[in-house]
């Protein structure tokens, strides 16, 4: 991997869309509600299963009405599985679990860490620098991170929230080397597999299921599907193969500030002053990894350590 990074120096050295990432922010903070919302009326590996192959039946659709072939190679299929299973399969089975265990504004903190964990593996597969700075905004975000799963009571919830972060971090990283493959293709068909494999873990855990299909459960699903999955994942893997990681996956600062805002407002869901301190500490860390001294804007030109230059 980090030989093909050295091959392709001017590959996604830039930063991503600003207003593509609210987007995609704003719908992954407003899934936090939507999961809890129709925890009450399914399971949660079942309502995770459905989140998953309602998307994958949405991009399918649209590549059949675009007329997109499948997939080409062993090696893109094998890549596209990974990622079906890390950033479906275990990434959607933790979140969902993590969110029936904990409050809103919590879940979301510690599921969106995606920025901190993916400083080391940028800058070891792709070069991308790693500066004194950067070290220490890591530092800052762990503690607040910590602060909030301990503010949370800790255990499973915390815990099973950061898989969901790890698991999305492997398939952040596994989506940059899709240079070159249909992504929409490719996302309905990793949707698809990590579905199918939720749905065999579905069968295993929580047999015999009860769905309730009301109004509250519909809503929820659809938009978790369609505008949370299918629209969001495909617009972060667009991303992801043009732009520097760091500056990209700091944009999802804005995932917990938009999970904890809506907990406010729920009476079952406030959460502590420690939980809010911890986001604060979340948040400082992720706008000193996305504020780089010297430039004026994330997209301005800005020369980093290594010599490559950001767009």
């Amino acid at each position: 991997m980090k030989a093909y990074a050295n091959r392709h120096p001017g590959q996604a050295k830039g930063a991503p869309r600003p207003w593509r990432m609210l987007g995609v922010t704003g719908a992954w903070g407003l899934c936090f509600l939507a999961i809890r919302l129709g925890l009450q009326d399914a399971p949660i590996l079942w309502f995770a299963t459905l989140r998953a192959l309602f998307a994958a039946a949405a991009l399918l659709m649209v590549c059949q009405i675009q007329g997109r072939g499948l997939p080409r190679g062993r090696g893109t299929w094998t890549l596209i599985a990974l990622m079906g299973f890390t950033n479906v399969t275990v990434a959607f089975a933790a979140m969902f679990a993590g969110t029936a265990g904990m409050t809103i504004g919590a879940a979301a903190v510690l599921a969106n860490a995606q920025p901190l964990m993916i400083i080391l593996p940028a800058w070891w597969l792709y070069g991308e620098s790693l500066s004194s700075r950067t070290v220490l905004a890591v530092s800052i975000g762990f503690a607040g991170l910590l602060a909030v799963g301990l503010s949370s009571g800790g255990g499973s919830g915390a815990g099973l929230s950061l898989l969901a972060a790890a698991a999305v971090t492997a398939g952040t990283l596994l989506a940059r080397s899709l240079a070159g493959t249909d992504l929409v293709a490719a996302s309905a068909w990793h949707f698809l597999i990590g579905g199918v494999l939720l749905a065999v873990m579905a069968a295993i855990a929580e047999p015999a299921p009860v769905i309730h299909w009301t109004p509250r459960f519909l809503g929820s699903l659809l938009f978790l599907s369609l505008v949370g999955t299918a629209a969001a994942f495909l617009v972060w893997f667009i991303e992801a193969g043009r732009s520097r990681l760091d500056l990209l996956t700091a944009w999802t600062m804005l995932v917990p500030v938009i999970g904890t805002v809506v907990s406010l407002f729920l009476p079952a869901e406030q959460p502590p002053p420690f939980t809010l301190a911890g986001a604060a500490l979340v948040l400082v860390s992720l706008w000193m990894v996305h504020h780089r001294p010297g430039s004026r804007t994330a997209g301005t030109k800005d020369s980093d350590a290594s010599g490559t230059t950001q767009r």
